[in-house]
């Protein structure tokens, strides 16, 4: 007999921000794999901010989630079946079809991961493409040079606590973050390296930002948007340079008006640049090399939010949207 697996599906799209009546959670049988397929039993999957736009139909880069379909998302798990001998049973595979107990692909559509290298919930982190994000953009986006003030939002999040300590090994001579509440802006100095940190429920974003860095930023990397990049633009030195990576205080509210401060921009000569990490995959062997080692040796130091059981996954996403974790947000789903 097939197993049968649970997954969580989209009940219907919200209007604003989204609550646990936007998700179902079914149960369906689930297929044998045919020939160049695989069937995983998933073990741990990533909930991520980018997902609220999937919630929308909308167009977008990414097409958004099916009304009555399993949600997608980055997940890990162990092949149990297989028609494929490039993956074998047994393999730690990652993939796209998290929210899920059990998903069925194409052999081509996960890629096998060195559990010796690194855990496996590393594939969903600091090696997966929330540390790659933070790699692209300040290595490609808005290049770190040595000597530069470096400015990060939503610092204790996945990306973000990545990149402050990747933009000192780039050259930063100064790495200021931001992050909410006073318990995330002591770890991102006490912990992660920050040589400040602004609590954005304390008071105006850009006040701090002026006292933290009085001689200006010369690396902005945005995934809030909002008074956090009208606060960035102000503090900028001629020739600063923004990755533009998110957006998360309107992925509820839409999209609000731009920065006010816009032609501020233009005659500091600023270059604001986004990107979509879907565009850079290609560079994940460069970065998985590199950063492999530093998890290994201690130097990078990473953070996790773990919730237990599938049937938690809409919470611990609401959870991100309302900055509930301190790094990567995984829900680990066990054995079944």
């Amino acid at each position: 007999m097939n197993p049968t697996g649970r997954e969580i599906r989209l009940a219907a799209r919200p209007d604003g921000e989204p609550a646990l009546e936007h998700f179902t959670l079914a149960t369906t049988e689930v297929p044998a794999p045919g020939e160049g397929r695989i069937l995983v039993r998933n073990t741990w999957m990533s909930v991520d901010p980018y997902m609220r736009g999937r919630m929308d139909d909308a167009p977008s880069y990414i097409p958004p989630f099916a009304l009555g379909e399993p949600l997608e998302g980055g997940a890990i798990g162990e092949v149990i079946a297989s028609g494929d001998g490039s993956v074998p049973v047994g393999a730690t595979v990652s993939h796209f079809l998290g929210w899920r107990d059990y998903a069925v692909m194409e052999a081509s559509a996960a890629t096998v991961v060195d559990t010796a290298l690194a855990p496996p919930t590393a594939y969903l982190g600091p090696l997966g493409t929330t540390g790659l994000s933070a790699y692209v953009a300040l290595t490609r986006t808005a290049p770190v040079r040595d000597g530069d003030t470096v400015f990060v939002s939503a610092a204790a999040g996945a990306v973000g606590s990545v990149a402050g300590q990747l933009a000192r090994r780039l050259g930063a001579a100064r790495v200021i973050g931001s992050a909410g509440g006073a318990a995330k802006t002591a770890r991102l100095v006490d912990d992660l390296g920050f040589d400040a940190a602004l609590d954005h429920r304390a008071g105006p974003i850009a006040g701090q930002l002026r006292e933290a860095a009085p001689d200006g930023i010369d690396v902005y990397l945005d995934s809030v948007g909002g008074d956090h990049l009208e606060a960035a633009i102000d503090a900028a030195r001629p020739g600063g340079r923004f990755a533009l990576v998110g957006a998360i205080a309107q992925y509820n509210t839409g999209p609000g008006p731009g920065p006010r401060n816009l032609y501020t921009a233009y005659y500091k000569e600023l270059t604001l640049r986004g990107m979509l990490i879907n565009s850079y995959f290609h560079l994940f062997p460069e970065w998985i090399e590199q950063a492999a080692g530093w998890l290994a040796d201690g130097s990078l130091r990473t953070e996790q939010t773990v919730v237990s059981g599938l049937e938690q996954a809409p919470a611990a996403f609401l959870g991100v949207l309302r900055g509930a974790n301190t790094g990567k947000m995984l829900v680990e789903l066990g054995e079944r």
